[in-house]
C-alpha cells in the first residue's frame, strides 16, 4: 500500500486527514484464556472534504460488517493497515457521520521500527502500549496524534480479572459472559493513548493530594505487592501538587497506575494512567525518577500533544525536565547539577542527532529526552524562573487537550519573558536544531 502523501512522514501509513474523529464507542468482548476478541466500534466523525470512501486504520482483525449512518456499506475492503469503506452515498464536506464496525480475531501487537506495539498478551492478562501507531491492533480509528476524540469503552472479560481503561469507571456488572467494565473519557484523547489493562489486580487508593482540584490516585497491582506499592507510589500526591503548581491544573479527573504482574522493559504513559512492571516496584523508592516522568506526561504528551511525531521532544524533553524539578523539590540534585551532568554525558557520546527532526528510527533516542530537557533548562537560565513557569502554565492552558507545535511553545516563553520568539529560538536552537553540544547559558536565575 502506498503511503498517504498528506500523512506524517514518520508514520506514513497512519491516519487520514480527510476526516476527523469526534467520538469512539467501543464494545469489546474478550477471553483472556484464548486471546479472543469479539467487538464492535462506532466511530463518529466529521468530513473535512467530501468522502467517497472512508479509510480507517485497523490491523490484523477480521471485519464482519460495516454500516455508515445506519446503512450497510456498499463495499468494504481490508489491507495490512487499513479498512476502506464505501458508503451508499458520499459524505459531504463538513458533514457528521458514523461508521459502525463489527469485527473479531486474536489481537496481537504490531511489528514496528520501535518494537512490538499495541495489544499484547501478558502471562495472565493484557497490556496495551500503543505509542506511536499501535491503536489499530485493537480498534478501527484515525490513528493520528493530533486527531483527538472522546471515548466510551465497554469491556467484558472473565470474572476474576480487573479491567482498567482510560477515564472514569462508570460501572461494573457481572453477567453470564463475565464481568463488564464501562469506562468513559470525556476529554479529547489521542488514539495512541487509549489503553486496556487486564489482570488479577487489587486496588489501593493513595492519600489525596493537598490542594484544590488535585485528583484521586489509585494503584492497581498484584496482591503481593501491596506494601511495596504504598511506599513506592506514596509520593505521587506530592508530585501532583508540585506539577500543578509549576505546570498548571491537573488536566484530567483522576490518575491511575497499573503495576503488571509481568516485568516490563520500560514504564509507559496513557491518558490518565501510567503502567509499570513488577520489576519497577522495590518498596524503596527505587523508581521515583520514572514515576515522576510518567506523571508529567499527563500535562505534556497527553493533554498537550505534539501534532507531528518529529516533535516528540515536546513530550519527552518536558517529562525529563520534570524529573529534574522533582529532584530539586525533594532536596536532591538541583536542575543545574543534573543539566551539567547530562551535558557531560552528551559530550562523551556521538553528536549526530538533530532533536527537531531526529528521524523516525530515533524518535525515542535518549538524546531526544536529554537535549529537549537541556533546551528547557537553557530557557530557564536565560529568562529566569518566573518567566519559565509562566510560559509552562501558558502552554498547558492555551493548548489544553489539544495539539501543539514547537512554534506554540516558543511563543509562550517569548510572551512570558517579554522578548521576541526569535530570542527564544536563539536559546533553544543549539540544543534542538544542531547536533553539537553547546555550553549552558550563565545568565538569568535557576
Amino acid at each position: 500500500m502506498k503511503p498517504n502523501p498528506d500523512a506524517d512522514p514518520y508514520t506514513p501509513h497512519s491516519g487520514d486527514r480527510r476526516w476527523s474523529a469526534r467520538h469512539y464507542e467501543l464494545r469489546l468482548g474478550y477471553r483472556v484464556a484464548t486471546n479472543r476478541l469479539d467487538a464492535t466500534a462506532t466511530v463518529h466523525g466529521r468530513a473535512v472534504e467530501q468522502l467517497d470512501r472512508i479509510v480507517l486504520d485497523l490491523h490484523g482483525l477480521r471485519v464482519d460488517r460495516v454500516d455508515v449512518d445506519g446503512t450497510r456499506a456498499t463495499k468494504v475492503s481490508t489491507s495490512t493497515h487499513k479498512l476502506t469503506v464505501t458508503p451508499a452515498e458520499p459524505v459531504a464536506a463538513g458533514a457528521d457521520f458514523s461508521v459502525h464496525v463489527r469485527y473479531r480475531g486474536a489481537p496481537h501487537p504490531l511489528r514496528s521500527p520501535w518494537g512490538q506495539i499495541g495489544w499484547e498478551e501478558l502471562t495472565d492478562g493484557v497490556i496495551v502500549a500503543a505509542q506511536p501507531t499501535g491503536a489499530p491492533s485493537w480498534f478501527p480509528c484515525n490513528d493520528r496524534p493530533d486527531d483527538k476524540a472522546t471515548y466510551r469503552i465497554e469491556i467484558t472479560a472473565e470474572t476474576g480479572y480487573d479491567v482498567v481503561a482510560n477515564g472514569d469507571l462508570l460501572g461494573r456488572e457481572r453477567g453470564r459472559a463475565g464481568t463488564t467494565w464501562t469506562w468513559a473519557v470525556t476529554e479529547p484523547m489521542a488514539t495512541y493513548l487509549a489503553t486496556v489493562q487486564i489482570g488479577r489486580y487489587r486496588t489501593t487508593a493513595l492519600r489525596r493530594a493537598s490542594g484544590d482540584a488535585l485528583p484521586d490516585v489509585t494503584v492497581h497491582h498484584p496482591a503481593d505487592l501491596a506494601a511495596a506499592v504504598r511506599t513506592d507510589f506514596g509520593r505521587v500526591p506530592d508530585m501532583l501538587a508540585l506539577y500543578a503548581d509549576v505546570f498548571g491544573p491537573y488536566p484530567f479527573s483522576s490518575y491511575g497506575v497499573v503495576v503488571t504482574d509481568d516485568e516490563l522493559e520500560i514504564p509507559l504513559e496513557a491518558h490518565g494512567l501510567a503502567v509499570f512492571g513488577r520489576n519497577h516496584v522495590d518498596g524503596e523508592h527505587g523508581t521515583d525518577r520514572l514515576i515522576a516522568h510518567e506523571l508529567a506526561h499527563q500535562w505534556f504528551g497527553n493533554s498537550v500533544t505534539a501534532a507531528r511525531w518529529r516533535d516528540i521532544w515536546l513530550h519527552e524533553g518536558f517529562a525529563c525536565y520534570a524529573e529534574w524539578l522533582w529532584s530539586e523539590h525533594r532536596g536532591g540534585d538541583s536542575a543545574d547539577t543534573l543539566a551539567e551532568r547530562y551535558r557531560d554525558g552528551l559530550l562523551a557520546g556521538p553528536q549526530d542527532l538533530v532533536v527537531a527532526d531526529p528521524g523516525a528510527a530515533d524518535m525515542f533516542d535518549d538524546r531526544v529526552y536529554k537535549r529537549g530537557a537541556l533546551a528547557l533548562h537553557a530557557v530557564r537560565r536565560t529568562f529566569g524562573d518566573t518567566a519559565f513557569t509562566t510560559g509552562l502554565r501558558a502552554i498547558t492552558a492555551e493548548h489544553r487537550h489539544g495539539a501543539v507545535a514547537p512554534t506554540d511553545v516558543f511563543a509562550a516563553f517569548a510572551a512570558a519573558a517579554g522578548v521576541t520568539e526569535l530570542a527564544v529560538r536563539r536559546v533553544t536552537g543549539p540544543w534542538l536544531d544542531e547536533p553539537g553540544v553547546p555550553a549552558l547559558p550563565t545568565g538569568g536565575s535557576a
